[in-house]
């Protein structure tokens, strides 16, 4: 979780939750109709980046500008949804949920997740990151969308966040992600790691990465 507060009191122990999450086409059918712009994130876009799945994912995170989360919830009216933080979920109208942005969605009969919306801050068309609200972008520029329509989070932006955990698929998400990116991508993402992460290991592969085209070999 990215909320450096203390905790809500309350909550329950998250424990091992049974997560049998859709996939992005299924997200993107059951939201064709949602107007508020939103994307797939995490290690998924990078997937639907490279257009080929790279490994299993446990689960499927989207995200929307938080004042859009209602027509999320509205449009996915089969689920529950739960606020998720520091190894414990609450009620969506517990105190939690102004203090961490992860929205975990499940069946109510079998109890199984399904999908956990990011409620993302934002100046109304603006995109503001979390780890740094000065980088601010507006949205047009970092959703992509896959040749089906599926819009997902621009690679550069996932690898920021991915950036502050390195866990060996992070690592490797890097790994196979940045020899695809443009130099363009590539040097907003130096630029990024520099500023919230100086000294990033991930700078040196950057560096050796600059001028060559992508290659999606």
């Amino acid at each position: 979780m990215d909320s450096e507060t203390d905790p809500p009191p309350g909550g329950r122990i998250l424990g091992d939750p049974p997560w049998d999450a859709w996939s992005p086409a299924e997200v993107a059918s059951r939201l064709a109709h949602v107007k508020w712009p939103w994307y797939v994130a995490a290690g998924w876009a990078v997937d639907l980046f490279a257009g080929q799945q790279s490994r299993p994912h446990g689960d499927l995170e989207i995200a929307v500008p938080a004042a859009g989360f209602g027509a999320i919830r509205d449009a996915l009216g089969d689920l529950e949804f739960e606020v998720a933080g520091w190894g414990r979920l609450w009620p969506v109208d517990s105190p939690a949920f102004g203090l961490t942005h992860q929205t975990w969605g499940r069946e109510p009969g079998s109890g199984i997740y399904r999908i956990d919306v990011f409620r993302e801050p934002h100046d109304e068309g603006t995109w503001i990151c979390r780890r740094d609200e000065s980088i601010r972008l507006p949205y047009n520029l970092i959703i992509c969308r896959t040749a089906d329509g599926i819009p997902y989070l621009a690679p550069e932006i996932v690898l920021l966040f991915k950036a502050k955990h390195r866990l060996p698929k992070d690592d490797a998400d890097f790994a196979t992600t940045v020899p695809r990116m443009t130099q363009a991508s590539r040097d907003r993402l130096a630029g990024w790691l520099a500023r919230v992460h100086p000294g990033h290991p991930w700078l040196g592969d950057l560096a050796g990465h600059r001028d060559r085209p992508p290659s999606f070999r």
